[in-house]
């Protein structure tokens, strides 16, 4: 019993008998000597053990180390099954966000063009003589002019966007 514990904490633990041996300053052979049941430590090098493998000594004395690992393994595959699904939700839930983002964008500029169209430019009939329309007039201009340069190539990125982040099923 002793010595199939031994074997199955240090294992997982990931150490080898080498890396044992040297923990407790004994020589290799003499972890293999109590792995495979042919003696058995001490006391004070029992403690020694335990402190090692970070295990309990009643562990290492007679609970069963297997049944242990195979419960850690399926909470620690159930954690990581919990993580995957909330990393999917939240990968989920930004996707929509950008996807609703983008259709919001694109209201907006064909909104504005509706605007545009039915002003009917109103800026070029001001009278830029008068200081307080010049400035008004010159501003509008400016930012018509830039957006219809820019905003039919944000337009055609974003219906691209909205296309990319469509729900696949």
């Amino acid at each position: 019993m002793l010595n199939e514990n031994i074997k199955a904490i240090r294992k997982s633990k990931g150490l080898s008998q080498q890396d044992l041996a040297v923990k407790l300053n004994v020589v290799r052979q003499t972890v293999s000597k109590w792995e495979q049941g042919l003696s058995v430590p001490d006391s004070d090098m029992l403690i020694s053990i335990s402190e090692a493998l970070e295990t309990p000594v009643s562990t290492l004395l007679g609970e069963t180390v297997i049944e242990t690992e195979v419960d850690n393994i399926k909470a620690l595959s159930e954690k990581l099954e919990a993580i995957n699904w909330q990393l999917a939700q939240r990968k989920n839930m930004r996707r929509k966000i950008i996807r609703w983002l983008l259709i919001s964008l694109c209201a907006i500029i064909v909104m504005v063009f509706a605007g545009f169209i039915i002003l009917n430019s109103p800026y070029l009939g001001w009278d830029y003589s008068n200081p307080e329309t010049a400035v008004l007039g010159v501003a509008f201009h400016s930012f018509e002019w830039l957006f219809v340069r820019i905003a039919p190539i944000i337009f055609i990125i974003a219906i691209i966007g909205i296309f990319l982040t469509r729900k696949k099923e």
